[in-house]
C-alpha cells in the first residue's frame, strides 16, 4: 500500500504530518510523491486565511478526481480545514472517505484501515485535548533541521484569527517529552531545532505556572549534536528579560527572533485585540537590540484591517521605516467567518489592501537590501543546504535565515561539503536579499 501525503499550511501543521507519517510507517505503509502511484491520499489542510483555504479545497478536489476515476482507493482530509468545515467537506466533496480533526491525528492508521475495509469514517476529539507527544516522526525537511512543536492552540483570541476555534486553547507539551523528542532528532542527524507553536513565549504557563521557554532553551542546548536553536512566533508582550538573557548568553541559540506584531498604529492594534501599543513595541525592540546588537528580527503585518484609515496606514509605514526590521512579510487582511473582525464596519476594499501591502513590501525591500549590503566584510558561521548543479557554489543559511521564509548565502568554493555542515564564511557581496561568501581562513 502506497500513501501520498500532502502537507499544507504552516510548519506546525508539518509536525503533525510528520507524526502521522511516522505512525503509518510503523504499521508498514510506504509513501510516494507520485499521485498516480498512490493507493490512498492524505491532505493535511490549512484554513488560516482565504488563500490557504482555497489551496486546501483545490488539492482535495484534484485528488477527488483520481478517486472518481478509480486510481485512488481512498482520500483523507486532516487538519484545520477538516476540523472547521467537516459538514461542508462531506456535502461538497463526497469522494473524501475520512476526516480527521486537529487533535485526532493518532487516528490516521485506523482511518486508512477503515478505508481499506470499505468504510468511511470521521475522527474527532475535544479540540482542547492534550497535545500528541512521544510519536516517532518521519522528518521531511531534509534531516539536518527539524521543527519542534512546543505547544498547541492559542488563548489570545485576536479578532481576525480563527486558530482558537480549530486548535483549541494554549496547551504546552511537557518538557520531558520535548527533550526526548529533541534527543531522538539529534540522534538521527538533526543539527538545527526550530521551536514553533501558535505562540512560543507562553511555553510552560499552563503546566508549570511560569514562562519556561528560557529553561527549555538551556536544556535543549545541552543535547549533543544540536548546534543551532531558533525561536519563531514570539508574542512581543510575553518577551521577558529572562528570555532575552537566554538568547544573549546561550551559544547555541540563534540571535534571531520572529515577533509577529501585525500593525504599528494604536487604533488598529486595539481593534485587532492585540496586547501591545506602538510604544510598547518600540520598547521591546529597543531592549532586544540593546542587549543583543546583532539580533535579526522578523515580523509580519496585516494590511487593510477593517477600519484602517489612510492615517493609520501612514503611521504603520513610518513605523516600519523607523524600526528597520531585518525580515518582514505583509499579508492583506482576510475576512474570516466566525471572527469578530469579519463583522466589523468599514471593511477595506481589496485593491487598497493590496496597494498598501505592495507599498510596505517595496519599503521593506529597500531596508532589506541595505541590511544585506551592511553584512559585507563580516565573518559568519553558515549551515550548508545543498549545492548548485554544475557549479562550485553551495547554498547555505546564516543564523539570520530561517528555512523557507528568509534568504540564502551562496558560497563559492571548490571544497567538498555536505548538507548540514557548518563552515565559516567571509561575506564578500550581496545580491538583493541574498549574500555571497567565500571560505574564511583564519
Amino acid at each position: 500500500m502506497k500513501i501520498l501525503f500532502v502537507s499544507l499550511g504552516c510548519d506546525k501543521n508539518l509536525v503533525d504530518s510528520e507524526m502521522m507519517l511516522g505512525m503509518l510507517q510503523e504499521k508498514g505503509y510506504s509513501f510516494t510523491d507520485d499521485e498516480t502511484k498512490a493507493d490512498i491520499a492524505v491532505v493535511n489542510t490549512c484554513c488560516f486565511i482565504g488563500d490557504a483555504k482555497e489551496e486546501s479545497i483545490n488539492t482535495l478536489l484534484e485528488l477527488s478526481e483520481l478517486k472518481e476515476s478509480g486510481q485512488l482507493k481512498g482520500l483523507i482530509a486532516a487538519g484545520c480545514l477538516a476540523q472547521r468545515y467537516k459538514e461542508e467537506i462531506q456535502a461538497e466533496i463526497p469522494q473524501v472517505d475520512a476526516i480527521i480533526g486537529t487533535t485526532a491525528i493518532e487516528s490516521i492508521v485506523a482511518a486508512v484501515e477503515e478505508i481499506l475495509a470499505g468504510h468511511s469514517s470521521n475522527h474527532y476529539q475535544d479540540i482542547n485535548a492534550k497535545p500528541v507527544t512521544d510519536k516517532k516522526r518521519v522528518v521531511t525537511t531534509g534531516g539536518h533541521f527539524a521543527y519542534l512543536k512546543i505547544a498547541e492552540g492559542c488563548g489570545k483570541h485576536c479578532t481576525y484569527c480563527i486558530i482558537p476555534k480549530v486548535r483549541g486553547s494554549f496547551r504546552s507539551v511537557p518538557m520531558e517529552s520535548l527533550l526526548a523528542e529533541a534527543r531522538t532528532l539529534a540522534d538521527s542527524g538533526v543539527k538545527e531545532l526550530i521551536l514553533v507553536a501558535q505562540e512560543t513565549t507562553l511555553y510552560g504557563m499552563d503546566l508549570y505556572g511560569k514562562k519556561c521557554l528560557p529553561d527549555l532553551l538551556h536544556e535543549l542546548a545541552k543535547i549533543p549534536g544540536i548546534y543551532w536553536i531558533r525561536i519563531l512566533y514570539c508574542y512581543p508582550e510575553e518577551i521577558t528579560d529572562e528570555l532575552i538573557e537566554a538568547i544573549a548568553t546561550e551559544p547555541k541559540v540563534c540571535h534571531y527572533l520572529d515577533i509577529p506584531i501585525q500593525h504599528g498604529a494604536d487604533p488598529v492594534l486595539k481593534r485587532m485585540g492585540r496586547r501591545t501599543d506602538q510604544q510598547e513595541l518600540r520598547d521591546i525592540i529597543g531592549k532586544l537590540r540593546d542587549r543583543i546588537p546583532d539580533i535579526c528580527l522578523r515580523t509580519t503585518l496585516i494590511s487593510g484591517f477593517p477600519g484602517e484609515t489612510q492615517e493609520d496606514y501612514e503611521e504603520l509605514y513610518r513605523f516600519v521605516n523607523e524600526m528597520e526590521f531585518d525580515r518582514l512579510g505583509v499579508f492583506p487582511y482576510s475576512q474570516e467567518e466566525d471572527t469578530p473582525a469579519a463583522l466589523m464596519p468599514d471593511q477595506v476594499p481589496e485593491e487598497i489592501k493590496l496597494l498598501r501591502r505592495d507599498e510596505l513590501m517595496e519599503l521593506q525591500q529597500e531596508i532589506a537590501f541595505e541590511k544585506a549590503e551592511g553584512m559585507i566584510g563580516q565573518v559568519l558561521t553558515v549551515m550548508i543546504e545543498g549545492k548548485v548543479a554544475d557549479e562550485d557554489t553551495y547554498v547555505a543559511r546564516t543564523y539570520r535565515d530561517a528555512p523557507n521564509v528568509d534568504g540564502f548565502l551562496f558560497l563559492n568554493t571548490t571544497a567538498s561539503l555536505m548538507t548540514g555542515d557548518f563552515v565559516k564564511v567571509l561575506v564578500v557581496d550581496a545580491n538583493e536579499y541574498d549574500l555571497i561568501g567565500e571560505m574564511y581562513h583564519e
